[in-house]
């Protein structure tokens, strides 16, 4: 559906990029002209899919690991990408999530996504528009959030405020940086299954039938679905959509807000214990 060279000329930066929708992002882009870099904390990983995506469509994949949490990190990340040169967008796709009831929580088990979603992403962004701004350079940051960060959801409490605070962040900036050239939006994703994310979220089948199917056109979403409207956003032809948030889950939030409210008539105490175990 877009030209094969929509993104040409543009280099952008994937977070999380080595699997899931991260990786399908990463295929579409470069299929329509764009260079990538992803980073991730597994360096295996990231080796075996810059190899893939590269063969699967001839692009430029550059790859290094970063563990975006580390502010320090993160800066090194960019010092390396710019020493060749530098991005036109960044893609906040690294995440972290699991399901809980919300009273057992430890501090460590908040932390571990805060300071992935929100943390990361933060210092990823500013570090990008700074040198942006510094260099006088425009740039395109895309956010993946979900509909829960403005319905809020029972047992994913710390996703919620982190994808909440996501959401505030690209609103806030791009009023604030907007006027400099750098534009920033977000998408916010139904249920589109990846593999490891999902056992996590849905440990049981048939939560994993319920959750599918929550939403009017009962299925789940395609990746490459959710890579078109990445790919819409980042171009250079919508230049005019900024600090926008887009839907694309099936009309699902609007039928029963809270993404996973539906899982505590599901769990039992003994299932909750048997999840606890597994971390």
């Amino acid at each position: 559906m877009f030209k094969n060279d929509l993104l040409a000329g543009h280099r952008i930066l994937i977070t999380g990029g080595g699997t899931g929708i991260g990786r399908s992002i990463g295929h579409h882009f470069l299929t329509l002209g764009a260079e990538i870099v992803i980073c991730g904390r597994r360096e295996a990983v990231l080796e075996q899919t810059a190899t893939e995506l590269a063969a699967a469509t001839g692009g430029k994949v550059q790859y290094k690991p970063c563990d975006i949490r580390d502010a320090a990190q993160v800066e090194g990340l960019c010092d390396w990408i710019w020493a060749e040169a530098p991005l036109t967008g960044l893609v906040n796709n690294a995440a972290g999530n699991f399901i809980a009831q919300s009273e057992t929580l430890s501090p460590r088990a908040v932390d571990a996504v805060l300071n992935i979603v929100l943390h990361g992403s933060a210092y990823m962004t500013l570090n990008c528009g700074k040198r942006w701004l510094d260099a006088g350079q425009r740039g395109n940051v895309l956010s993946i959030i979900t509909t829960y960060a403005w319905t809020g959801s029972a047992f994913v409490v710390p996703s919620a405020m982190a994808k909440a605070g996501v959401l505030a962040m690209t609103r806030s900036l791009a009023v604030e940086w907007g006027g400099r050239g750098i534009r920033l939006n977000a998408i916010a994703p139904g249920p589109f299954p990846t593999a490891g994310a999902w056992e996590r979220l849905v440990p049981k089948p048939e939560l994993a039938a319920i959750f599918e199917s929550q939403n009017p056109q009962k299925r789940v979403g395609r990746h490459d679905e959710l890579a078109n409207l990445a790919a819409f956003l980042m171009s250079d032809a919508v230049g005019f959509i900024n600090g926008e948030v887009v839907t694309i889950d099936g009309g699902e939030w609007l039928q029963g807000a809270g993404q996973f409210n539906f899982v505590g008539e599901h769990m039992s105490p003994a299932d909750w214990q048997a999840l606890r175990s597994k971390k």
